[in-house]
Parts: C-alpha cells; sequence; structure tokens
C-alpha cells in the first residue's frame, strides 16, 4: 500500500478509537481509567495519517523520475489484502458490539478467588444497601456472611443459566480489558426473575448461608435470596 492508502487506513483506526473514547462505547473493551490512553492513541493515529497523506501529494507533485528508463512511471503498488485492516475500523465506527455476558458467564469460570486474611468492614448505611457482586461474593464466602446479616442488600447484574439450568445473577469482573474478563456469579432463590439470558436486573434480598461449586473451576458460588427484583437497561459501565 502507498503512503495515501495508509493514509486512509489510519485515518479510520484513529476515528474509531476516538469515536469510542469520547462516548462511553469504550466500557464495553476497557476499564475506565483507560480513556486518557485511548483518546491519546486516536489523536496519534490521525496525525500519523496527516503527515503521511501529506508527504503522499509531495510525492505527487514531484517530477517523477523514470527508474526503469522507459518514459513510463510505473508508480507503487501493493497487494489489495492490505485494504482489509479497514474491516475493523468500519465494524467499529459502525457496529455496536455488545458487551460481555451470558455467554462469558456460562463458560468460564468464576472469578472468586481465596481472601480469607481480608478484615470486612460493616455494610454502608442505607436500606438496601448496594453492594458490588463481587462485594456480596467475598463477604458470603470468606466472611462466611458475618456483615451481611440482618440487611437488606440490594445487587445488579445479568441473568444467566447456572448448569443446572437454574437462572444465576452474574456480572463480568475486568482487570484491564474485555480480554482478560472473568464473571463473578451468584446463586439464587426466592422470587427469581423469570426472564431470558442477559437481562439486566436490580434485585433486592438478603444473603442466606448456602454455596455450591462452579463445575468450570470448582469456586465456590454464594447464593442470594430474593424478595424484589426490576428489570432495567444495561447500565453504561457493565463490568466490574
Amino acid at each position: 500500500m502507498n503512503r495515501g492508502s495508509q493514509a486512509v487506513v489510519l485515518v479510520f483506526l484513529g476515528g474509531a478509537i476516538l469515536r469510542a473514547s469520547v462516548t462511553d462505547l469504550y466500557l464495553r473493551y476497557v476499564k475506565q481509567g483507560l480513556r486518557p490512553f485511548l483518546i491519546a492513541a486516536g489523536v496519534l493515529l490521525v496525525i500519523a495519517a496527516v503527515v503521511a497523506l501529506m508527504q503522499e501529494l509531495r510525492h505527487l507533485n514531484r517530477p517523477k523520475a523514470d527508474a526503469d528508463g522507459d518514459g513510463h512511471d510505473h508508480g507503487r503498488s501493493g497487494p489489495l489484502v492490505g485494504w482489509l485492516l479497514l474491516l475493523p475500523a468500519i465494524a467499529l465506527l459502525f457496529v455496536v458490539p455488545p458487551a460481555l455476558g451470558a455467554d462469558t458467564a456460562s463458560r468460564a469460570g468464576s472469578a472468586l478467588s481465596d481472601n480469607r486474611d481480608v478484615a470486612y468492614p460493616p455494610l454502608p448505611p442505607g436500606d438496601p444497601a448496594d453492594l458490588t457482586l463481587l462485594e456480596y461474593g467475598y463477604r458470603a464466602v470468606y466472611d462466611q456472611g458475618r456483615t451481611l446479616q440482618d440487611r437488606r442488600i440490594q445487587l445488579t447484574g445479568f441473568l444467566a443459566p447456572g448448569p443446572d439450568g437454574k437462572p444465576m445473577l452474574a456480572r463480568i469482573v475486568l482487570s484491564c480489558c474485555a480480554a482478560d474478563g472473568v464473571p463473578i456469579k451468584l446463586g439464587l432463590r426466592g422470587e427469581v426473575p423469570g426472564v431470558p439470558a442477559n437481562t439486566w436486573v436490580r434485585a433486592t434480598g438478603r444473603w442466606i448461608p448456602h454455596t455450591a461449586k462452579d463445575p468450570v473451576n470448582d469456586a465456590d458460588v454464594p447464593y442470594f435470596q430474593v424478595e424484589t427484583w426490576q428489570k432495567i437497561t444495561a447500565p453504561a459501565e457493565p463490568y466490574e
């Protein structure tokens, strides 16, 4: 590919990154704290594209040397497959992919790892107490639910099918980006939502002293007694 073609590819790539970065779309790929780096990368790609395009225009306006001595300008060309580099950028510009969801939760093992040595403080004030699924999971399993007893708790997540076919409440936990996302899963009892997988719900209920084993990685899966729930739209930041 000549410089002009390279500039077009860079413009699309930089534009796709900037479009994702200035909206909430980037939250489907990386953690919130990486936004400044994405914006910087998009700006640099666009600048590189402008520089490449200016160099190509100067080259076209310059008298062409006859490298082969036959009086013809043979120019430069490259394989058309190079234009396939545009496909992911165009897809990001015009197609909005979904965040990781129920399929990932079903195939990957739970994110809970041994955390017995942590001192868990009392729950924040309020009724119900609003917790992340990961925080509820650690308190339920490794603190034996001591800080969860006698409190109403509110959790937000999407539904995913459990190994027994019954719905679980789940959410994806990121360390850096979607590529390393792993699920946190909670079994449900009581007023279990009867809605399809990947439906986001906000559930209110209480801790119950029951756990199961995740068949994928043998991690502990705590349970939650649902008292009430409501269907909600997916949050702008879908990951924990």
